[in-house]
């Protein structure tokens, strides 16, 4: 028991020891007035000592690399679980903003398809067409210049031979 403390190895208690009284009021008229009082760790001193490790081999441990292949390991691990259980709900996510996207070109292209056969429902109306035929003097043909082409070859189609 050579290692523990005095204090630990004392087995009776210490009879209470007469300390005489003294007065403080003497105790501060014998201290110097203008003296500062103690500051904490006063008598604590620092010095920089210079130390030249560059000549010091950090030797290899045999243990460390198994430990660092254990821990990239586990990453990975950790990694390749976080991504199985986050890759679904992005590729949900990604899904939604596609079909969104598609939704919206699909009634763009709807609005456009009403706005084009608006358009050519105007431009081919009898009206207008009257209109552009008077504007470039042209008149309806009279039954006499209409021509109708026979239709001789009824019921016959053309055979391609091998």
């Amino acid at each position: 028991m050579a290692t523990q403390p005095a204090f630990l190895t004392r087995t009776e208690t210490p009879a209470r020891i007469a300390v005489p009284a003294v007065r403080l009021d003497s105790a501060r008229a014998e201290r110097d007035p203008f003296q500062l009082r103690a500051l904490p760790h006063e008598d604590v001193f620092f010095y920089c000592k210079k130390i030249d490790n560059s000549r010091l081999v950090r030797e290899a441990d045999p243990r460390a690399g198994s430990a660092c292949w254990k821990v990239i390991g586990a990453a990975g691990l950790v990694l390749a679980l976080f991504t199985g259980v986050l890759a679904p709900r992005v590729a949900n996510t990604v899904a939604g903003y596609k079909l969104e996207a598609l939704r919206v070109e699909a009634q763009t292209l709807a609005d456009e398809r009403r706005t084009l056969e608006l358009e050519e429902a105007q431009r081919l109306s009898p009206e207008r067409l009257d209109k552009l035929a008077q504007g470039q003097n042209l008149v309806t043909p009279t039954a006499s210049q209409v021509v109708h082409l026979e239709n001789k070859g009824e019921g016959k189609v053309a055979m391609v031979k091998k």
